[in-house]
């Protein structure tokens, strides 16, 4: 007797997507930095990348019409799916319910902007989403910062923000993104995802982000102290230290003697330092100012 391979799932594709877009009355819009995907073998391919364990919880973030969504829902235990839509976060369940009758009652939905959420009823483990161009790093950051449940992750940025998150020092595009996502974990580059597998098509390729939430240097500063050194130091990264963070320390004496204290160079730039030495830099200045009466 021979065995026969099961059939994958169906996903939606570019008939499915423009469907249920017509039927309501949307038009993907720059705005919201709305890229629907229409091709299945893409989704299985991020889904397969993000490396989801049967048991866990999923965020997504701007699930639109629901193509990763189904990935999504036969990959894991249950999905968060966070849109700021009214009309789409309304429609999903609905194509949950079609496509995956077994798996909808697995799907909560949540219409809210993810840069406000702070909490949610199923903490997620993983975060695996086709982000908005225009907001892809501030909502990672902030999902990091919020949910410390979350350990990992996968998601489709355009393609040179990719290479900003995941560059390390020296990187020409190594900066801000670069930076503070070192301090949550470890990102890395996952792929590129063309074109053509979007409706509608945008002008540049994509490319997908892995991470892994790691463990903060060890520091007497605060996230925000550490933050606050790396948004100065780039601010101005053709600058040396001694002059970018003249402004952050109080005078480029006192930015001095905050990095001599950190033993870091003064004319050295931003863009050659790691997270712990930022975090170094913080706790030094920390260090001298003096204590509160």
């Amino acid at each position: 007797m021979t065995s026969v391979e099961s059939t994958p799932p169906p996903l939606l594709g570019a008939t499915e997507i423009r469907r249920l877009a017509g039927e309501l009355d949307v038009r993907p819009t720059k705005t919201l930095g709305q890229n629907f995907v229409i091709d299945g073998n893409t989704i299985r391919r991020i889904v397969a990348t993000a490396k989801l364990d049967p048991t866990e919880t999923v965020l997504e973030v701007g699930p639109g019409l629901g193509s990763l969504t189904l990935g999504l829902l036969d990959a894991a235990a249950r999905v968060v799916a966070v849109e700021i839509d009214p009309k789409l976060a309304a429609r999903l369940p609905q194509t949950a319910a079609e496509f995956r009758p077994d798996k909808a009652a697995n799907l909560t939905v949540v219409l809210s902007d993810a840069l406000k959420i702070t909490e949610l009823e199923h903490p997620p483990t993983a975060l695996v989403a086709n982000l908005p161009y225009n907001v892809a790093v501030p909502v990672v950051l902030h999902l990091l910062e919020h949910f410390p449940s979350l350990q990992h992750g996968l998601v489709m940025v355009q393609d040179e923000v990719a290479d900003r998150m995941a560059a390390g020092p020296g990187n020409k595009t190594y900066g801000v993104p670069s930076v503070k996502g070192a301090w949550y974990g470890t990102m890395r580059k996952a792929g590129v995802i063309g074109m053509n597998v979007f409706w509608p098509a945008p002008k540049i390729n994509s490319g997908l982000v892995s991470f892994e939430r790691g463990t903060p240097p060890e520091t007497t500063a605060t996230r925000r102290e550490v933050f606050a050194v790396i948004d100065a130091a780039f601010a101005q990264r053709r600058k040396t230290l001694r002059a970018a963070l003249a402004g952050w320390a109080g005078s480029p004496a006192l930015a001095e003697a905050a990095l001599l204290a950190a033993g870091i160079d003064p004319q050295a730039r931003g863009e050659k330092l790691g997270i712990a030495e930022f975090a170094a830099i913080a706790e030094a200045k920390v260090a001298q100012e003096p204590a509160a009466p």
